[in-house]
């Protein structure tokens, strides 16, 4: 499991090029200093951080999005720290490679993107998901698999994401900024 001083670790090595983005990264490290045990467990009811990706192709022209069954709408790919993933980096990454069924996946050294929203995940309690987003891209010819954690995936322009709360349009103008 990602241990709260390695996530603080990345989110101290990253610095964010705009005051919002670095206003949400000190909150996300606050928060990490307070709970030093289980801010990346999904036990803690409080919040907890998430790692998620927006998972380009090989041109950078598009973005693989999931329908999330119990959001209902179409999100950047990612979900809960798990054991096993020594960083949000790799957790990111892995959630990629199993929600879009993908081999190949390169992800980025350093996050692009924070948000924080609220939610009530699999403990069935409200919560906050403090998401560390990643920027991840396919290699040529990729072909996505649909998995049990999505009602669907589609390609979509990067420049034309569905509609919806902001977040996913900011992440893709901090993901093309970076292309």
């Amino acid at each position: 499991m990602v241990k709260p001083a390695a996530a603080a670790e990345e989110l101290l090595a990253w610095h964010p090029v705009d005051d919002g983005q670095e206003s949400v990264r000190h909150a996300l490290l606050a928060f990490l200093d307070a709970r030093p045990d289980d801010a990346c467990d999904r036990s803690c009811v409080p919040g907890h951080l998430t790692a998620s990706a927006l998972l380009v192709d090989a041109t950078g022209g598009h973005a693989l999005l999931t329908l999330h069954p119990r959001v209902g709408k179409w999100l950047q790919l990612g979900g809960h720290c798990e054991p096993g993933d020594p960083t949000l980096r790799a957790a990111a990454l892995r959630e990629a490679e199993e929600e879009s069924g993908i081999g190949g996946l390169t992800i980025g050294p350093s996050p692009v993107h924070l948000a924080v929203h609220p939610i009530t995940c699999s403990l069935g309690v409200p919560t906050r998901h403090l998401d560390v987003r990643y920027l991840v891209r396919a290699p040529a010819g990729a072909v996505e698999r649909i998995s049990d954690e999505s009602d669907d995936l589609r390609w979509w322009p990067l420049d034309a994401l569905p509609a919806g709360d902001g977040s996913l349009a900011a992440l893709a103008r901090a993901c093309a900024a970076v292309l």
